[in-house]
């Protein structure tokens, strides 16, 4: 048995590919705005997490239209880029990692490139005089554009890379009280090629605030980052730094699972989704399904353990709920869908997603939720 995880990552294959995985991803990426809308409505997350987790998904929506930006006329100019983007199409249908590496790499020279590129209204320009002159298609003025284009959405820096590092929202703590922060971060892991991202509510004993703590924070930022890795269990990171940072005291942390995403056209998935979406796969731009897992673990209580022979410190006691040992007070999973998908998955109903909600997009493009 090979331990290859490279085997299932393969580059789209055609301009058509690549045009059509980037139009599915972009819908789905709106489609995901409304779902977490949805779920802040019913009170599953929080009106400032909800916030937050919309403005990863926006920077998950401008990493996905830089790298269109970026392939999309590759595969048309001799000399380019030698391959599509590589997209690893087994449990995830996301781009592999090393490709955000790629593209964090590519903003260290960003500006060189916008300095050496000419600007889109010249490149426009240049491509009427060429059609005008040579009666043909501009197609390096077009790939000159796509990266042009590229290297200015890049200059934004409002991208998912590969990891965001941890930041503290003040949430409340005056005239004695604790500090309360909410700490968030989100990772791109490069073991499941899927992004996560990460809330956890924190009541702070220092003496000095967090953020402004040049010992304690960046200490707890690089073990949040460290940490940030999809098979570690929520109690596994939450102890960890419980125990790590003792004037830090976890009350709940919380972890967003996007992906994977499966289709007929893209991905190899197994289980009752293959011929859900082999069945559905007649209508372009329907033929897919993508997992939205919600997971929380809560502090029930707190006591003092000894850390010495004349020291103790505080310890959260977290409450554990789930039967499969995985490590939370409660998992939420969930699947957005097509309409045609979702009346197929509703006739065949595979026993191993019954207990999973359903946000159901219908063919006018609202989603509705289905239990």
């Amino acid at each position: 048995m090979t331990n290859d995880l490279t085997i299932d990552h393969k580059p789209l294959d055609s301009a058509h590919a690549t045009r059509r995985y980037f139009a599915k991803f972009e819908r789905i990426m709106g489609h995901l705005h409304d779902v977490a809308e949805i779920t802040m409505g019913e009170g599953v997350l929080a009106r400032k997490e909800g916030e937050l987790i919309r403005r990863y998904l926006d920077r998950l929506s401008h990493t996905f239209r830089a790298l269109s930006y970026k392939y999309l006329m590759s595969q048309r100019v001799a000399g380019a880029l030698q391959h599509g983007m590589v997209v690893d199409r087994q449990d995830s249908g996301f781009p592999v990692f090393q490709e955000l590496m790629t593209m964090a790499n590519d903003t260290i020279n960003v500006g060189r490139h916008l300095d050496t590129l000419p600007d889109v209204k010249q490149l426009k320009e240049e491509m009427v005089r060429h059609i005008l002159n040579e009666q043909s298609h501009p197609t390096r003025l077009q790939y000159a554009m796509s990266q042009r284009l590229y290297y200015e959405e890049l200059a934004s820096q409002n991208l998912f890379f590969a990891g965001s590092d941890p930041e503290a929202l003040w949430r409340g703590g005056e005239d004695g009280e604790r500090r309360r922060y909410l700490i968030h971060w989100a990772a791109f892991d490069s073991q499941t090629n899927l992004p996560a991202i990460y809330l956890m509510e924190c009541e702070d004993s220092g003496w000095a605030a967090l953020p402004q703590d040049e010992r304690r924070w960046p200490s707890a930022q690089a073990h949040l980052m460290a940490q940030a890795v999809s098979g570690l269990k929520l109690l596994t990171i939450a102890k960890g730094f419980d125990t790590d940072f003792p004037d830090l005291h976890p009350k709940k942390l919380r972890r967003v699972h996007i992906g994977p995403m499966y289709s007929h056209n893209f991905t190899q998935q197994a289980g009752p989704l293959r011929e859900i979406l082999a069945e559905a796969s007649g209508t372009p731009g329907l033929d897919w399904a993508l997992e939205w897992t919600v997971e929380t673990l809560w502090s029930k209580d707190e006591e003092y353990v000894s850390t010495g022979w004349f020291s103790s410190a505080e310890r959260q006691i977290f409450r554990v709920t789930d039967e499969a040992g995985q490590g939370a007070t409660d998992i939420r999973r969930s699947l957005i869908l097509p309409e045609r998908p979702y009346q197929v998955l509703a006739h065949r109903d595979p026993e191993s997603l019954r207990g999973v909600r359903r946000y159901v997009v219908r063919d006018n493009g609202r989603v509705i939720r289905y239990d």
